[in-house]
């Protein structure tokens, strides 16, 4: 299905299949804006999700099955979008260690591609670019301490504030290299060439239609793999805290972002969550709960580590009156935690 058809520009989702993508396709086609998905539908289950919006919204939603790294083909798709949303990506640490040229094409040469895609339209689309936490690396310069149950941060207000977009960058893993050099790319698109361009740095965002594996999509993967009954794997001492936010919230803040009033050209932006709150979803207080009868742990994997996630902060510009709020979840340390022991699944 083409967009020639449509009245009026469609707003352009490349990786519009995936987790994030679908939801917020869904999104706006919900309010009446068309949509151009764009995806080669290469990660398991995600055409699922693009069978789910083809039945929801029909004529509204276009699709062209596409690999970003085909610049050829994707340009001309990209050329009369009123919008481009970029979530294609190559997504995780553990397959970028083993396959970095891949993930270098995939996220680097395949943004570079959307870039120019954008730039050569001769027209200011907005392109607003999905990044990540691993931008800022392990983050050395911030210690923190064990207590009982969690590492926490020393500094105080780091403790109450989290770390926002003024921390420095430091790539590390081939993943966060492509990822950074991408999300560098974006902004300077905004300096070298004018185009309205935007970078939103994510971090463990949950919710509904994500196909989770143990590499990536970690709350998914918790909680269907506990209510399956199948073992889980906790690496690390397991007091590493990790603060999510729900896919609708991340929608709310990339809508946000077009409003034209609100000046975030060329600007790198990371959601705002509260991080003084305790909060965990039931089910993955449950999947905790059920860690008392695991094994012993295994050591962290490269890329991880055991500071906190990144707490962000909402952008000065920022008058949305989305909630940003974060639900967080503690893989709790137990006497004896490595693998959830198989049990029956808990009924709904």
């Amino acid at each position: 299905m083409r967009p020639d058809g449509f009245r009026e520009a469609p707003v352009a989702i490349v990786g519009g299949s995936g987790f994030i993508g679908s939801n917020l396709a869904d999104s706006l086609l919900s309010d009446g804006v068309p949509v151009l998905v764009i995806d080669n539908l290469s990660r398991p289950g995600v055409d699922q999700n693009l069978a789910w919006l083809a039945q929801k919204h029909g004529s509204k939603l276009a699709v062209e099955t596409v690999d970003v790294r085909d610049g050829d083909v994707l340009a001309p798709l990209l050329a009369h979008s009123k919008a481009i949303f970029h979530l294609a990506a190559q997504t995780a640490v553990t397959t970028s260690l083993v396959q970095p040229s891949e993930d270098f094409d995939i996220n680097l040469r395949g943004t570079f591609n959307v870039l120019e895609a954008a730039r050569r339209s001769g027209r200011r689309i907005p392109v607003i670019f999905a990044s990540t936490n691993k931008v800022y690396g392990g983050l050395p310069d911030v210690t923190v301490r064990e207590e009982d149950d969690r590492c926490v941060p020393c500094d105080a207000g780091i403790r109450a504030n989290g770390i926002d977009e003024t921390c420095g960058l430091d790539f590390c893993t081939p993943y966060g290299c492509s990822k950074g050099a991408a999300d560098q790319y974006v902004l300077d698109y905004a300096k070298s060439y004018d185009l309205p361009t935007a970078v939103l740095r994510m971090s463990c965002i949950y919710g509904p239609r994500q196909f989770g594996t143990e590499d990536q999509g970690w709350v998914a993967h918790f909680l269907l793999s506990a209510l399956s009954g199948r073992p889980i794997t906790i690496y690390g001492n397991g007091k590493q805290v990790r603060d999510i936010l729900h896919v609708s919230d991340a929608v709310a803040a990339y809508r946000g972002v077009l409003c034209p009033d609100r000046g975030y050209q060329g600007a790198s932006i990371q959601p705002r969550w509260r991080s003084g709150q305790r909060r965990q979803p039931a089910h993955a207080a449950q999947a905790d709960r059920r860690a008392d009868r695991a094994e012993p742990l295994d050591p962290l994997r490269p890329g991880t580590h055991r500071r906190p996630a990144i707490l962000c902060r909402r952008h000065p510009q920022d008058r949305s009156d989305a909630r940003l709020e974060s639900a967080c979840v503690l893989a709790r340390r137990r006497p004896r935690s490595r693998r959830l022991a198989p049990t029956s699944s808990p009924r709904a």
